[in-house]
């Protein structure tokens, strides 16, 4: 109820309604099912699953734009920054998006606690290894107010040792026999969180005091003291049987592991980071990821050399390299610089001229669509048809169509930049070429959830010490504290007393390891939108409940909030060598322009990085001329 308490009958008199919207109509304050909320995939499913195409009587709103742009988050923000940029701040712009908040995946969580205000991130996180991006994205940085150096003192890199907070795993009863915390991660994914302690107990600690049979603590030993030295394969070919081979097939046919436990542990291990289970892996996608029993670092070190690791780190731009730590997230992730964007473009959001500025600004909403604005921004409008006036080669007109509130509008543009799901333009696009058709139905999402949860204290995580818990047989394989920034006049949680957001993140898999990525992210989409928000609730109360001391956390008493943040459709999913190798190929024959109408989203990169999000909207802008 919460979610679409405040949606009204938008209809087509897009201005009468928006001006009239009460000062609640303020998504990032929202909880419950959130991220694709409920309804906001209703018309793409019709057009994509049901071949929905009579939408009927639609109203020409006899609106005309130099662009429209379909979809809000980074890239489609980025695309109507740039095409105003380059053409002028009088230049008309329009932006469509089917959600009820702009920014896409970099959305923006806020929990109230007791008067305290709580902020983090409900899907993009981090703006990665900024430092090692091109001119183009600096660049935009810093015209949109973002100052880089501004995080070496925003992130509390001491908070976590200050506070005796390490990476631990919770192994829950349910599937291991018994709730159990051991204060080892059994895999080197914690360390992008920078400042998170190394843990003190060795791996035969750790080994024992795994709740698996005695013969999976010889097996898991085994596998904490492996790497690419059990391999029998000569120097100058490893780096390619690394990416040639699968790490599943490491675990159990090098390191003869077969305990249903450990098997768990590992497949689990890689989370969020690799976008699926370290079931479907390469072992170079292992290593790189820090699954369980590979160290990244140490591993490419040896491998390469020290000189040589730094310089693909700063190359690849990834989290180990040393001048540019993970330390660039803001308050609330990346959707600062989704506001900041369209700050940028609507003045009158909200307050605040720079990124410290526009923290704890809240945006009003019925500023984004007045007909006063050059760049407007529609919410709750799913984009169901676009087509060219005439021929594509030399049409100057493209139009389209969109549903809000059950009603189909229509309106009329000079050019289209698609910064939606590429998935979903052949759809929508009239008359593609058969190839560019094909090439942009390969392009595949992979499910991902981010469940935030506001914390009356954090007591309970200090008497554990809690910095990032791994959660083998959880539905949420990854709980953590958030990032310790201050920034403006936001100040992170100081004390175990006080009110703090945690982050709970779930990358789901399919039930058989194994089974091909797609097929598993297909299964694990359909059984996360199947779920209601009690469901998820149960599971939270749950998880919470087994990892935590009883007496110190109670769940009833010490939950103010919780905001499921389900993106059915997240990362973009880019193959490897061992699954769907032709995907990078897809992506750029899918991205090529087509008439009036040019793509970008991270899709045509295929990169789910922010920075990729950027690069795509200035190619598909020039493409635009």
């Amino acid at each position: 109820m919460a979610t679409g308490a405040y949606m009204l009958p938008f209809g087509c008199a897009s201005d009468a309604v928006l001006a009239a919207l009460e000062p609640s109509y303020y998504p990032p304050a929202l909880t419950g099912l959130r991220g694709s909320q409920p309804g906001s995939n209703t018309h793409a499913h019709s057009r994509a699953r049901e071949k929905k195409s009579d939408w009927g009587p639609t109203t020409n709103l006899k609106e005309e734009y130099d662009l429209i742009v379909v979809g809000g988050g980074i890239s489609g923000l980025s695309a109507a920054y740039f095409f105003q940029r380059e053409h002028g701040k009088d230049t008309k712009v329009l932006i469509l998006d089917n959600h009820d908040d702009f920014g896409g995946h970099a959305r923006r969580n806020e929990h109230m606690i007791n008067g305290d205000l709580r902020l983090t991130n409900g899907g993009s996180q981090t703006f990665v290894s900024p430092h090692a991006r091109s001119e183009l994205v600096l660049t935009l940085l810093k015209e949109i107010g973002i100052d880089l150096d501004q995080f070496k003192t925003a992130y509390d890199v001491n908070f976590y040792k200050r506070n005796k907070l390490g990476a631990i795993t919770y192994f829950n009863k349910q599937m291991f026999g018994e709730d159990r915390v051991v204060k080892h991660p059994y895999g080197n994914y914690p360390w992008w969180v920078e400042g998170l302690p190394r843990p003190e107990i060795s791996h035969e600690e750790a080994a024992q005091q795994a709740p698996v049979s005695e013969k999976g603590k010889e097996q898991l030993l085994r596998v904490l003291n492996g790497g690419l030295h059990v391999l029998d394969v000569p120097r100058k070919n490893l780096e390619n049987y690394m990416y040639s081979n699968s790490y599943f097939d490491y675990l159990k046919t090098n390191l003869k592991v077969d305990d249903p436990g450990v098997l768990e542990m590992a497949r689990t291990s890689c989370s969020d980071w690799a976008g699926g289970g370290a079931d479907v892996l390469s072992i170079g996608e292992a290593v790189d990821c820090g699954a369980l029993g590979f160290d990244p670092v140490s591993t490419w070190k040896d491998l390469i050399g020290e000189r040589a690791f730094q310089k693909m780190a700063r190359e690849h731009g990834n989290t180990f390299a040393e001048e540019d730590p993970y330390i660039h997230h803001f308050p609330d992730g990346n959707a600062t610089i989704a506001r900041m964007l369209v700050k940028k473009m609507i003045p009158n959001v909200g307050t605040g001229d720079n990124a410290k500025e526009i923290v704890t600004s809240k945006f009003n909403y019925a500023e984004l669509d007045k007909s006063s604005n050059v760049v407007r921004i529609r919410l709750n409008s799913t984009v169901v048809n676009v087509t060219h006036g005439s021929d594509p080669d030399s049409s100057s007109d493209v139009f389209v169509k969109y549903m809000n509130d059950n009603t189909s509008c229509q309106v009329k543009a000079k050019g289209v930049v698609m910064a939606c799901y590429n998935s979903m333009i052949p759809h929508i696009v009239s008359d593609l070429p058969k190839e560019q058709d094909a090439a942009l139905r390969r392009s595949v999402k992979i499910p991902l959830q981010y469940t935030t949860v506001g914390l009356k204290n954090w007591r309970a995580i200090k008497e554990i010490e809690m910095g990032m818990a791994m959660s083998p047989g959880n539905m949420h394989q990854v709980m953590m504290m958030d990032f310790p920034v201050s920034m403006g006049g936001y100040e992170f949680t100081k004390k175990p007393t006080d009110p703090c957001a945690i982050q709970m993140i779930a990358c789901p898999f399919g039930a058989i390891a194994g089974t091909p990525p797609v097929e598993q992210f297909r299964e694990a989409r359909h059984k996360m939108l199947s779920l209601q928000l009690e469901d998820y609730e149960n599971e939270v109360r749950a998880h919470l409940s087994g990892m935590l001391p009883k007496g110190l956390f109670e769940f009833d008493r010490d939950v103010e909030s919780i905001t499921v943040n389900r993106w059915a459709h997240g990362y973009v999913y880019s193959g490897s060598r061992l699954f769907d190798s032709d995907l990078r190929g897809m992506a750029r024959t899918g991205r090529q322009p087509f008439g009036r109408i040019t793509i970008a989203n991270i899709d045509s990169a295929p990169s789910s990085y922010a920075h990729a999000a950027i690069k795509q909207a200035w190619r598909a802008v020039n493409e635009l001329g």
